[in-house]
């Protein structure tokens, strides 16, 4: 198995290389216009996997897409979801039917890793007043000042789907930042603020947990589950189970161990149930007769994609499994993590290596755009992880 793995990677490799223009990383190597931009989240992903593989174009790229975002970050500390450079022009969105909450934070998340990983500190000195105004935005968006971002419906990656208010991942997101933030700064306010987060992520996403609610009452009314839900708001609790954020949950080690054991449990039947294997980004689908089917529908700027076991609603991401091999080796699980790989590459490898960007969990076809970066991404994060003993910083 580790010969066909090492073949999936070698592939995986060459389309990050071909991907790697002098901006940074474009999100496909297909010829879709959207994709062919240096993107936030899907080049900082991509960039991980760079220094996971020890490519030293691969890194000089990741090194330019964040060169590229800060270039274009904001005037009120807005880091671009993406920028497309060209020989007549550059555009840059800051998003589309709402802004992107997580490209701030992936931003620094990046500049980061690349500093600790090169041993190059002087790159996030370089960076340091970008950092700070992306760190004062999302003080500012919490809103209430009560250290939880608020995130608009369509304001992270899964920029159609049903999530907004107080989401999980956003939190978590903001956490490993900071915690990569302070490797470097070493400072006290800082800390406090990461264990302020922290605490309120778990009093408010955790079952059974003890200190004031942001809304008790909704809070009283969920079931949970083996998860942590998704997302809340002042209309209640989304409580779907988002795989890429309960995954950071584990990587960054919050909540109890116990929560992390039933978590794994449910994530090893969950992937088991499927056709490829492999955890859907959001269990279970939402469907026509469901409550959030009205905003599920809507929420799409050009053609509705996010039908019951497709793209977000209950599709299989390769990139997301990436982030969920890396929690079960962060917990040990190296024989797991091992076969989740071998699900990712068989992923990857359908129709003759195409690095889909996801698939109908329901009947394994393709969805989304083929050649996808992030997709190869994951390949090289957790083959190297297994096989080279690459750590991120967390």
């Amino acid at each position: 198995m580790y010969k066909v793995n090492k073949i999936v990677y070698d592939k995986a490799i060459r389309l990050l290389h071909e991907v790697a223009s002098p901006d940074g990383f474009l999100a496909s190597a297909e010829n879709t216009t959207n994709y062919k931009r240096v993107w936030a989240r899907d080049g900082v992903i991509c960039g991980l996997a760079a220094l996971a593989s020890g490519d030293e174009k691969l890194i000089a790229t990741f090194k330019s897409t964040l060169d590229t975002l800060a270039e274009n970050q904001h005037d009120i500390g807005t880091i671009p979801s993406n920028v497309l450079v060209s020989a007549d022009k550059k555009e840059v969105s800051y998003g589309g039917l709402a802004g992107r909450v997580d490209a701030v934070t992936w931003f620094i998340i990046g500049v980061c890793q690349y500093a600790h990983h090169q041993c190059d500190p002087a790159f996030v000195v370089r960076y340091h007043y970008e950092i700070e105004k992306g760190l004062e935005l999302l003080n500012a968006w919490e809103f209430n000042n009560k250290h939880l971002v608020y995130v608009p419906l369509s304001g992270n990656w899964a920029d159609e789907y049903i999530t907004d208010g107080y989401v999980l991942y956003d939190q978590l997101l903001r956490v490993w930042a900071l915690r990569s933030y302070n490797h470097f700064a070493k400072s006290e306010v800082i800390q406090e603020k990461i264990e302020a987060i922290t605490s309120q992520i778990e009093i408010n996403f955790l079952p059974e947990s003890t200190g004031e609610k942001f809304h008790e009452r909704a809070y009283k009314e969920v079931v949970f589950a083996d998860y942590m839900p998704c997302s809340f708001s002042p209309s209640g609790y989304k409580t779907q189970f988002d795989a890429f954020a309960n995954s950071l949950a584990v990587i960054l080690n919050i909540g109890p161990k116990t929560f992390h054991s039933q978590l794994l449990k449910f994530t090893e039947n969950l992937a088991a149930e499927t056709t490829l294997g492999l955890l859907p980004a959001f269990w279970p689908p939402v469907f026509e007769n469901d409550e959030h089917w009205h905003l599920l529908k809507n929420n799409c700027r050009y053609e509705f994609r996010n039908y019951p076991y497709e793209f977000h609603n209950g599709g299989s991401w390769p990139m997301v499994n990436g982030f969920y091999g890396l929690a079960l080796l962060a917990k040990g699980e190296e024989k797991k993590a091992t076969s989740i790989l071998d699900k990712i590459n068989r992923a990857n490898a359908l129709e003759e290596f195409s690095f889909y960007e996801n698939f109908n969990t329901k009947t394994a076809e393709p969805n989304g755009v083929s050649f996808c970066a992030w997709s190869a991404a994951a390949t090289i994060l957790v083959h190297q992880s297994i096989h080279q003993n690459f750590k991120i910083l967390v």
